[in-house]
């Protein structure tokens, strides 16, 4: 795989310093029962990372000390680190709110039979992949039969409830565009899954993110493969708006690799540009317990333009219509 860093360090992206923190995301290892072609993490079946029970207990003393009131798991899938479950059922007594972003077809894995169960009994947001709303795209960039097993899954989780007026239980789905393009309007692309996922499979779901393919990692390595790196770079920056800054989820979020330390994002963790922090080369968990980051500047380099092109990426979605 080819590495694009080199090719992102010198950047004129605009300084960006960090403010309350509200969300602390934490990745709980790479091992997945997925490899797809956009994936920024490389996360897949072969992957062995995964986060420990100890490193797990520092994450939730983190989340304690700082107050965050949101924890964001993800992978890989997050499902498959063994401390999962005890890590969501600790937070959720804490009355924090826990969003888990699910590959879907995971509900279906051996072990999981209960997984569906499980994440609507503890009232937790699910965050679902689901690129497309045809099945030829879905597998084309997933894996062959990934659409119909995430039909099964989204069904499943609205018998229990998700995406159901007066259940309080969340599942908003992810559209990833299939090559080196821009996501279109979030608002007019929902209106067409509810729609075609309606009439198809009677499927409901709370809301779409549209988010951007970072020129990193797995997808970054097929633009250089491909000789494409350089016109996608010129597409985000072109597309850059200053109004987008306000809302980029680095302010307001710190990203936790699978061995606890810190980073201003997820992007950035797959990198390895770690969190800015005076005395420490690589800031971990145990290094800004009860600590303020706000005010920290916040590392930038040439893949930022990929959080404010357009209408803006984020891990909630679009920034701006």
């Amino acid at each position: 795989m080819r590495a694009t860093l080199p090719l992102l360090l010198e950047t004129d992206f605009p300084p960006l310093t960090r403010r309350r923190l509200e969300a602390v995301q934490v990745n709980l290892g790479y091992v997945c029962n997925q490899s797809c072609v956009h994936c920024h993490v490389n996360a897949g079946p072969t992957r062995t990372e995964s986060m420990t029970a100890e490193t797990i207990a520092q994450v939730l003393d983190f989340l304690a000390a700082s107050g965050a009131g949101t924890l964001d798991l993800t992978g890989g899938a997050p499902e498959l680190n063994p401390g999962f479950r005890g890590l969501v059922e600790r937070a959720r007594a804490r009355g924090v709110r826990v969003i888990d972003r699910c590959n879907l077809t995971i509900l279906e894995e051996p072990g999981q039979e209960d997984l569906a169960e499980f994440l609507a009994a503890h009232g937790v947001e699910v965050v679902a992949s689901l690129p497309c709303y045809t099945e030829e795209l879905v597998d084309r960039q997933r894996g062959k039969g990934v659409y119909e097993k995430s039909v099964r899954a989204i069904r499943r989780l609205n018998g229990l409830g998700y995406a159901r007026e007066g259940t309080g239980l969340a599942l908003n789905l992810v559209y990833n565009p299939q090559g080196p393009t821009l996501p279109p309007s979030q608002a007019g692309l929902e209106a067409d899954y509810r729609r075609i996922l309606g009439e198809a499979f009677g499927i409901a779901f709370s809301g779409l993110y549209t988010m951007a393919n970072m020129p990193i990692q797995r997808f970054g390595s097929t633009l250089v493969s491909k000789g494409q790196f350089n016109a996608y770079m010129a597409l985000l920056r072109g597309a850059h708006r200053d109004e987008n800054l306000d809302g980029v989820m680095c302010r307001s979020l710190v990203s936790v690799d699978w061995q606890g330390y810190l980073y201003d994002c997820d992007f950035n963790q797959m990198l390895g540009l770690p969190l800015r922090l005076a005395g420490r080369a690589r800031p971990h968990l145990a290094d800004v317990l009860g600590r303020d980051l706000a005010g920290n500047p916040v590392v930038v380099r040439n893949h930022c333009y990929g959080c404010t092109a357009g209408q803006g990426s984020s891990c909630g979605g679009a920034l701006e219509e």
